[in-house]
């Protein structure tokens, strides 16, 4: 008689984009661009200038119209719009900060941490006592979160244009979380960073990633990527290089060619 298979299914990708494909009108900015990631990895995406990497989180988070198929946890999510992505756990980060300037770094939290922090305007007013309990239980669950995210508990009263420069860029990635993601899509967080700040992002990228987010990451730091990422997807014009574990793409003869350099 044969023996029951022990076998499991391998699991599915946190995410998944197959075919990816962005035009505007005769310019092919996107052409069948295929990566994923699961959860507790961070997929680094690279390339030259124009390559196509802030197209492709475009198109992956539906904000352009593209052709191919985005998966979330093996499910279909081609059709959902942008909100309804983030609502699934897919959000992103951009490329510039942006934060509520005339709220404080712990209220710019609290702003987005949705239902667990607002009633609502039915519920503030039939359930006022209710209401403010959710939002004092908020405000802890927003400073915890900061402490987190590497951002000091002194300076969670202040404006976000009163803090350094590297824990700005940190308060973004907090926000871009904000009550939780299974897959978190950061452009160049490094930006403007160096020394000490950029430590503490690779600390935050490795304890993200400990903490089960699958993690995709433009960038131009290659340091950076090589340290934290477990595959490389690298683009050129518009299309997929090369695409494996950061020793493999270093091998590449097209990606030395393309982008690293020869003297890399």
């Amino acid at each position: 008689m044969a023996l029951a298979s022990t076998a499991r299914a391998a699991p599915s990708p946190a995410l998944r984009v197959e075919g990816l494909g962005v035009r505007y009108g005769a310019l092919v900015a996107l052409d069948d661009v295929s990566w994923e990631v699961h959860p507790g990895e961070l997929l680094g995406i690279i390339g030259p200038n124009g390559a196509g990497k802030s197209t492709c989180y475009e198109a992956t988070t539906a904000l352009v119209s593209r052709q191919g198929r985005v998966s979330l946890a093996g499910h279909d999510v081609s059709d959902v719009p942008p909100y309804g992505l983030a609502a699934l756990g897919l959000k992103r980060a951009f490329q510039q900060n942006a934060f509520f300037e005339d709220l404080s770094v712990l209220d710019n939290l609290v702003a987005v941490l949705g239902a667990r922090a607002h009633a609502g305007l039915l519920g503030s007013v039939l359930r006022p006592l209710a209401a403010a309990r959710r939002r004092s239980a908020a405000q802890v669950y927003a400073a915890q979160q900061l402490l987190r995210f590497g951002i000091p508990a002194a300076y969670h009263a202040l404006r976000p244009k009163e803090i350094p420069y590297g824990v700005q860029r940190m308060l973004s990635i907090a926000l871009a979380f904000g009550d939780g993601a299974s897959v978190l899509l950061l452009d160049e967080p490094a930006a403007g960073l160096g020394g000490e700040d950029m430590e503490r992002l690779v600390q935050l990228l490795l304890k993200l990633k400990r903490d089960g987010v699958a993690l995709v990451v433009i960038e131009h730091h290659m340091d950076l990527i090589m340290a934290v990422a477990d595959r490389i997807c690298v683009l050129d014009l518009g299309r997929r290089l090369a695409y494996g574990t950061p020793a493999q793409v270093r091998q590449d003869p097209q990606v030395l060619d393309a982008y690293l350099g020869r003297a890399s």
